[in-house]
């Protein structure tokens, strides 16, 4: 097994998996409607969906219906106008992935196809005893817009009425209010584990922790003497190659784009801003490193700075922007990366370089 999301036919997953009883429960009887009868004409049609296997199995399975255009009633006797929108038709989450941030990786991959479907809404329909995926659909702007006659909350995310305080609620789109961007380089090893979407033509990419690969919100350690980026702004990643293989300036490159979230100094000239305790629990699982890793971070570096970033965007294979073009551009300062303050011409001109189509992603 790959431990990672792929898309996969339903005609190639294992109905029979035990993952598929509590929809089979929700969605039981012999109507074309139920669940079983449902998958079977999905997997005739050639179909596909988001699956995350293991050894164990089955780990989580979202079904997407781009340009989904129908009236949705509610239980109070109004009707949504059919207008066309992105369906999430499936979505679950084994229960033994809780914690994992496997769910967050999902809705994120998600969410990706939404903005680059052309829809303006994105909409899922959940009973309220699932009370863990509804926490995650409201933490990243789905709204409760009504329930249906059989009980099922309607959630809809539309991305003309976006809360741009909260990054997450906005995921993943950025405000057209930015102004400025910051860069941080990170060593390939780590790289190619927090941001395993990121990937780059040629290159075969560990992933070591499948909670950092997949969920969308990451830490960074370093020992910055400054930043050139604050909460709320974007910042770009810069893949930094560390290998002994063909010319750094062409396999250095920016993949990634993520806004940052939170930044807590933990330790200044060898004084502890905090405990451990509660640097730790900041770090949760969002890091790549391991507790032995952290405690001697905590213990040994006279400086400590920790920043949460919230992975928006990624460039992708044949698309990353490398050193060469950027110094070649006008977009590599010449001080260390960490100090980059990229202006919203530089950060349109980047953004294109990456094939990224920009009116889409930074909106009013």
């Amino acid at each position: 097994m790959t431990n990672k999301f792929e898309r996969k036919r339903f005609a190639d997953v294992n109905l029979d998996d035990q993952f598929f009883d509590t929809l089979k429960e929700d969605y039981g009887g012999d109507s074309p409607q139920s669940f079983i009868p449902w998958f079977h004409r999905k997997a005739a049609e050639g179909k596909k969906a988001l699956v995350f296997e293991d050894d164990d199995g089955i780990g989580a399975f979202i079904n997407l219906k781009v340009g989904e255009v129908e009236a949705i009633p509610l239980d109070n006797g109004s009707v949504l106008p059919p207008v066309s929108r992105m369906k999430i038709s499936t979505i679950k989450i084994d229960d033994r992935y809780r914690g994992r941030r496997i769910g967050e990786g999902a809705l994120g991959l998600t969410l990706w196809d939404w903005r680059d479907s052309g829809s303006n809404e994105i909409y899922v329909t959940v009973f309220p005893k699932h009370k863990t995926l509804i926490f995650l659909l409201e933490e990243y702007g789905f709204n409760l817009i009504g329930k249906k006659e059989n009980g099922e909350c309607v959630y809809i995310k539309d991305r003309r009425h976006l809360d741009f305080s909260d990054p997450c609620k906005a995921f993943p789109f950025l405000s057209d209010e930015i102004q400025y961007a910051g860069c941080l380089a990170i060593d390939m090893e780590y790289h190619d584990t927090m941001f395993a979407s990121s990937e780059l033509a040629n290159t075969l990419q560990e992933r070591v922790d499948i909670s950092v690969a997949n969920g969308l919100k990451k830490v960074y350690l370093g020992s910055p003497y400054s930043l050139g980026f604050r909460v709320g702004e974007p910042v770009f990643i810069y893949r930094k190659y560390t290998g002994n293989h063909g010319k750094p300036g062409y396999k250095s490159c920016i993949t990634t784009y993520c806004v940052a979230t939170r930044i807590e100094k933990i330790k200044s000239a060898g004084r502890a801003l905090m405990t451990y305790e509660q640097y730790r629990d900041i770090v949760g699982n969002k890091s790549v490193y391991d507790d032995q890793e952290l405690r001697a971070k905590y213990d040994t570096l006279a400086n400590l700075t920790l920043i949460e970033l919230l992975y928006c965007g990624y460039f992708g294979a044949g698309n990353n922007v490398n050193w060469a073009w950027l110094n070649n551009n006008g977009c590599w300062p010449g001080t260390h990366p960490m100090n980059f303050r990229y202006t919203r011409e530089q950060i349109n001109k980047i953004l294109r370089e990456g094939n990224v189509d920009v009116e889409n992603v930074i909106i009013n």
